[in-house]
């Protein structure tokens, strides 16, 4: 019998992890069984084992790509030269959480709303899965970290307010955007431009001026620089 060829192998494993996916959204992790996953994938029984140890090992790599799909483009945005504050952070955070599809690490398309009910159901199980919580703080943090040096940044340039707190600051970041995933995810709301045009709003209700902010490749996002007026 000819041995299967890696890219085969590579093409079956990410038909498995799209087929717990499916399974996780529609049923959740602990109704799913790894036979369940198999029949969705449409594979034999054994065949999910050959590429995972079990049904934990799927859902940390799910996490994973919830978790790349939500902050690469942070990191993007961080990771360049430019001066941005909160707005531009939460910006950058929610646009790919408001599409409708998006890809996976493997460059196969993901339909967003499957990954961030995954997503949802993830911080669930932080509560009780130790393995899966270590993994969740160490890119929480390390996220956090980036976003704090371009606050710094800001307030260097004088376009952050220089009495907000830079870490803290990253926890505002994060709230917003862990809330409207939840909103997405629980109440359909995934209006990311309006999301996103509503923080400004606020942003300058509150004695920061914003300037106006642009669209981005995207059409769904947009940035915008914070400064105390």
């Amino acid at each position: 019998m000819p041995r299967i060829t890696e890219a085969r192998r590579e093409a079956r494993r990410a038909e498995i992890v799209a087929a717990a996916r499916r399974c996780f959204s529609r049923d959740g992790f602990h109704k799913t069984s790894m036979p369940d996953i198999a029949k969705e994938a449409g594979v034999s029984v054994g065949a999910p084992y050959r590429y995972f140890s079990g049904k934990e090992e799927i859902i940390l790599e799910l996490a994973g790509d919830a978790f790349r799909l939500i902050f690469e483009p942070v990191e993007r945005l961080v990771g360049g030269a430019g001066v941005h504050g909160v707005a531009d952070l939460v910006s950058a955070s929610v646009d790919p959480a408001g599409r409708e599809s998006a890809v996976d690490a493997a460059g196969r398309p993901v339909h967003v709303d499957e990954l961030l009910r995954c997503a949802v159901q993830a911080w669930g199980e932080l509560l009780t899965n130790e393995g899966l919580r270590r993994r969740a703080v160490e890119g929480f943090e390390a996220v956090r970290r980036r976003m704090a040096e371009v606050l710094r940044r800001g307030q260097a340039a004088g376009t952050v307010p220089a009495e907000l707190d830079a870490e803290r600051g990253t926890r505002v970041v994060m709230a917003l955007l862990h809330g409207f995933v939840l909103q997405r995810v629980a109440f359909g709301l995934d209006d990311t431009e309006g999301f996103v045009q509503d923080i400004r709003a606020a942003l300058t209700d509150a004695g920061v001026h914003t300037t106006p902010a642009t669209r981005g490749s995207g059409g769904r996002g947009c940035h915008e620089t914070a400064q105390r007026t």
